[in-house]
């Protein structure tokens, strides 16, 4: 049986960009000590993908909690059924369209190929055992499918408590079944970006700035919710249902992200593999604790007293920060990454505010300014990457997210309308949307609880 051989910290197809037919794993000689045979790293690789998935397939979870935490109490509910509702639709545009479009004949172009995805492991079956391909057929698609569902996430953070639960699922499945595998295959399918160079270990940009981009345009057009500002144009804030809450999904979106970063190495082969990943784990984590710190530190030396929900999503901007590029950095490169993210945050959130637009969790601050300062970090480590690839990597792809958002968002509100009327926002959500409450002992049900 033939040594398998994978690259040492380099990706196969789908995150470096490679010219193979999708499926395929790249070859690279590695030390003859560090290899395993065919059908175990076959074995190796399939679980990792399988362990990676459903840690951040967990990570929907966190999204939920912690939206569900920074929504009033009148739209827990509503908040609850957006997260689930998007997965789920997430996952069926991504068999319907979207892994194909992504990683099937796209060879240095702008998009692959229409139709649905199906597994073929018939040469694994085989009675002679051919496993070159590397990990199974479903997997891959399994591990790929919730990466698009985090980037839909993202969103649904941002327009909380004033859009309208059908046409925000319509938005959904455009982004997750078109716009996120286009330009998701410029790079990880081996299309025109990945022929430059550009540089995204585990998507930065290509999931976090998109989910970004969308909602920043999400949040424009739908423009702010009723109260969030005064008559002179102020800010005012709006505190969530449940700060214990919000904390709790901060730390399964933490747990999940090591699957979303160390399970893009994407091989389990050998032994130089299983150092990666480790590597990984290790910036992972510290980057989101040098998130943490610097969010606590800058809010009490700015504010005067620590402001909670700024350090939760200081620790999400460390974690997004080192997405792009999370095994070159030593560890302490990695803290200083993510403390940077932090500090990006810690003032892009007043500003985005400032500029009148709402964004309930921060999501734009986190994901989008954290995605672009990560992304172009990675010349600071890994030095096969160009500042240059990696701006105009950031640049195409966010030109091609607003467009397409942009184009439908208008087209959804010109149709169908975007946003919940000024008496249903009032009334919450949860009413209006869904005719219960997540909370009926302390909402309008507790008079129906007591007879009234």
């Amino acid at each position: 049986m033939p040594l398998y051989k994978s690259f040492f910290g380099r990706k196969t197809l789908h995150r470096a960009g490679g010219v193979a037919l999708a499926g395929a794993v790249l070859m690279a000689p590695v030390p003859a000590f560090a290899a395993v045979s065919e059908e175990t790293a076959f074995v190796f690789n399939t679980l990792l993908f399988l362990i990676g998935g459903f840690l951040v397939m967990w990570m929907a979870a966190g999204f939920c909690m912690l939206e569900a935490g920074l929504v009033r109490s009148k739209n827990v509910a509503d908040i609850c059924l957006k997260n689930i509702s998007l997965y789920s639709v997430a996952g069926i545009m991504y068999f319907l369209i979207g892994y194909r479009l992504m990683y099937d004949g796209v060879d240095g172009g702008l998009l692959g190929s229409f139709g649905l995805w199906s597994p073929d492991d018939g040469a694994a079956l085989a009675e002679d055992g051919d496993f070159s391909a590397g990990y199974a057929a479903a997997s891959d698609w399994f591990f790929q499918m919730v990466f698009v569902a985090t980037a839909a996430s993202i969103v649904s953070g941002t327009v909380a408590e004033r859009v309208k639960l059908v046409p925000f699922l319509v938005f959904t499945a455009l982004l997750t079944g078109l716009v996120y595998p286009i330009q998701g295959s410029w790079h990880w399918g081996g299309g025109w970006l990945a022929e430059r160079g550009f540089a995204d270990f585990a998507g930065s940009t290509l999931v976090h700035s998109t989910g970004g981009w969308a909602a920043l345009t999400g949040a424009i057009i739908l423009g702010p919710r009723l109260g969030k500002y005064d008559a002179q144009g102020r800010p005012r804030a709006i505190p969530g249902s449940s700060l214990p809450l919000a904390t709790l999904g901060t730390f399964v979106l933490w747990f999940g992200w090591f699957g979303f970063n160390g399970a893009s190495q994407l091989a389990l082969g050998s032994a130089a593999d299983s150092i990666a990943i480790s590597q990984i784990f290790a910036n992972t984590n510290m980057a989101a604790a040098g998130g943490v710190v610097t969010a606590v530190t800058l809010t009490r030396w700015i504010y005067g007293k620590v402001d909670l929900t700024m350090s939760l999503n200081g620790a999400l901007a460390g974690l997004v920060a080192i997405t792009a590029e999370p095994l070159t950095p030593t560890v302490g490169q990695a803290i200083l990454i993510g403390a940077v993210g932090s500090a990006l945050v810690v003032f892009a959130v007043p500003f985005i505010d400032r500029m009148k637009i709402d964004d309930v969790v921060g999501a734009i601050s986190v994901h989008l300014v954290g995605g672009i300062w990560g992304t172009l970090a990675v010349p600071l480590t890994n030095g096969d990457a160009s500042f240059i690839t990696q701006i105009v990597g950031v640049v195409s792809i966010g030109a091609f997210v607003i467009i397409t958002s942009t184009a439908l968002w208008f087209a959804l509100k010109y149709s169908m309308g975007i946003r919940l009327d000024a008496e249903s926002e009032t009334m919450g959500s949860d009413i209006a949307e869904l005719g219960l409450e997540a909370y009926p002992e302390f909402g309008g049900g507790s008079q129906k609880l007591r007879g009234g």
